[in-house]
């Protein structure tokens, strides 16, 4: 079992140990050059640099093995595994400062501030690279953990969806286990039922299966799921036990164990105080510096738009915004002049005049010079003034029209807590190619789980996706 696993953590330790020599050794190098060099140091125990050289690349593998950054159930998971990579880099050289402090040694800085920065992108990158890789390998329906769900059909099967949602999860559902292992009833997605509880181990050799995700039953007593995890640990069975959390991000979730119980306390989201001011700094200062720098090009737009086809350069929507406020979005004009009164009759002819997200399919209102802003996302520039109005967010849930929000169910109106954004996770996973459901998902969950860091995620993967172009209009 996880054989592919444990030969995928041997690479890493592979290349990790040549990262790390690379990044150790070659700040020697570029600082000390060839010759040999003492330390400094009160003890007069004649130690070099080499030494410290070597002792600095073992008690890195050391420290990033203990901080469990190549743990089968880490690797490849993506900012847990950057995470713990740099927690281990920061804790190993703020040990090896304590040490020189105490001793009294005078270790070189510039030898430090080269080693660190360089090893810890270094490993970053390789383990981004990786990460790419197995990726593209479980697209293929390789190197992906074999998973059957244990519990009530319905958690069961919302589980399964959300798994099957996520791409790059790694977990590939081949079977369920339910109550009374009933097949009468089929269960969704295909999942073929594979017996009752009871019937697990048997399951697993006929499903080959190396992982259980145990999504919730009352008929499972404590005792039982005691003796599984038993079972599992003799077979090498990977157990994973879903709550019943939805829509909850790992940085709100804080397991604590009280009296032998291991309880799930929850943080509810917050958007005031420090929090609010430190995200509208961010909106200021980006926009700022996106204005500065792309100055140019949204000028050689407006030459475009205005020389190729007659009305305004810019164009300006009621949007729904914080609280359920309107404001006016602004955009560089990518159709025709009177688009908006032509728009009716596009939505009745093609029979969506009743659906939320009102797009026209191959809409003729589009200008040529219009097609390849929307294909840039360059029309959507001028939204930085809306960003420096404060009416919007760098980052923020999709921008609605008020007959969209009159859509909205009661979870829905939750999105309005927060302003919306250039850009935000619908953008990100999809952009116009999302159901209405996939984008009030995505922009609830934004809304749930909001942070400076996620911000700084979808923006970096923003650019990806108007790089590439994924799903723009």
């Amino acid at each position: 079992m996880r054989t592919w696993q444990k030969i995928y953590a041997r690479r890493l330790i592979v290349t990790d140990l040549i990262v790390i020599v690379v990044a150790v050794y070659g700040a020697q190098l570029l600082w000390f050059g060839l010759r040999p060099v003492a330390l400094a140091e009160r003890l007069q125990l004649g130690i070099g640099y080499n030494s410290v050289s070597f002792a600095i690349t073992v008690s890195w593998m050391f420290v990033m093995g203990a901080y469990s950054t190549r743990d089968l159930r880490v690797i490849g998971s993506g900012s847990l595994e950057y995470k713990r990579v740099i927690d281990s880099t920061i804790r190993l050289f703020g040990i090896f400062a304590i040490i020189a402090f105490l001793f009294q040694i005078d270790l070189a800085r510039g030898y430090f501030l080269i080693a660190l920065p360089t090893g810890a992108l270094l490993l970053l990158w390789t383990r981004w690279g990786w990460r790419q890789w197995l990726r593209k390998e479980q697209s293929r329906g390789l190197h992906v953990s074999r998973a059957i769900m244990v519990g009530e059909k319905s958690k069961s099967e919302h589980v399964t969806e959300t798994i099957r949602r996520a791409k790059g999860s790694g977990l590939h559902v081949v079977g369920a286990l339910t109550r009374d292992g009933s097949t009468t009833v089929p269960f969704a997605g295909g999942v073929p039922v594979l017996g009752k509880y009871s019937d697990i181990l048997e399951a697993l050799e006929s499903a080959q299966a190396d992982t259980v995700v145990v999504t919730g039953s009352d008929e499972i007593s404590p005792l039982d799921m005691r003796k599984l995890g038993w079972d599992l640990e003799a077979r090498e069975v990977t157990l994973i036990v879903a709550p019943g959390l939805t829509g909850v991000a790992g940085p709100r979730i804080h397991a604590r164990p009280v009296a032998g119980l291991p309880l799930i306390y929850v943080e509810y989201p917050v958007f005031s105080g420090v929090k609010r001011l430190s995200k509208r700094l961010f909106d200021i200062v980006g926009a700022s510096l996106i204005i500065l720098v792309s100055s140019p090009i949204l000028v050689a737009v407006a030459i475009a738009i205005k020389s190729t086809s007659p009305g305004s350069v810019f164009y300006r929507q009621e949007r729904i915004g914080l609280q359920g406020a309107p404001f006016g979005m602004f955009k560089f004009r990518s159709m025709v002049k009177d688009a908006d009164d032509q728009l009716e009759s596009l939505l009745d002819a093609q029979g969506k005049s009743s659906k939320p997200l009102f797009k026209v399919t191959n809409d003729p209102r589009i200008t040529r010079v219009g097609r390849f802003l929307r294909r840039s996302s360059l029309d959507e520039f001028p939204q930085l003034c809306n960003v420096l109005l404060g009416q919007m967010s760098l980052v923020g849930p999709r921008p609605q029209r008020q007959a969209e929000v009159a859509l909205y169910d009661d979870a829905a109106h939750r999105r309005l807590m927060m302003k919306p954004g250039m850009s935000g996770l619908w953008q990100v996973s999809g952009r116009t190619n999302l159901s209405w459901d996939d984008a009030i998902r995505l922009d609830l969950y934004y809304v749930e789980n909001w942070s400076m860091t996620g911000d700084f995620i979808i923006l970096w993967r923003t650019i990806r996706a108007v790089a590439f172009s994924d799903g723009a209009v």
